[in-house]
């Protein structure tokens, strides 16, 4: 017998399933967007601090920049483990429960 669109939004499977990934999701977003807004705030009210030089020609933020952009491809490939670990076997098991 097939379920009905209500019945599957209503299953606590279903219910699960979209509240891991809001859960994931929100908390990998505030995460890049302290990384971020951070950074740009540092830049803003610490140009000193941001200013110092690492090297002959390189000040702290450069080095600083490319540590954002890496961490912001590190919370993606921690969304995207996620997913494909979690996230895709819940929703497969939510899927043949539906067609049974």
């Amino acid at each position: 017998m097939q379920k009905t669109t209500q019945e599957i939004h209503e299953s606590p499977g279903f219910k699960r399933l979209v509240r891991d990934r809001w859960m994931v999701s929100t908390i990998l977003t505030i995460c890049l967007f302290v990384l971020y807004y951070g950074f740009i705030l540092l830049i803003a009210y610490n140009k000193p601090f941001m200013g110092q030089r690492v090297g002959e020609i390189t000040t702290l933020g450069i080095p600083m920049a490319v540590g954002v952009i890496i961490l912001a491809w590190i919370l993606t490939c921690v969304y995207v483990a996620w997913a494909n670990r979690s996230h895709d076997a819940h929703a497969g098991r939510l899927r043949d429960s539906i067609k049974h």
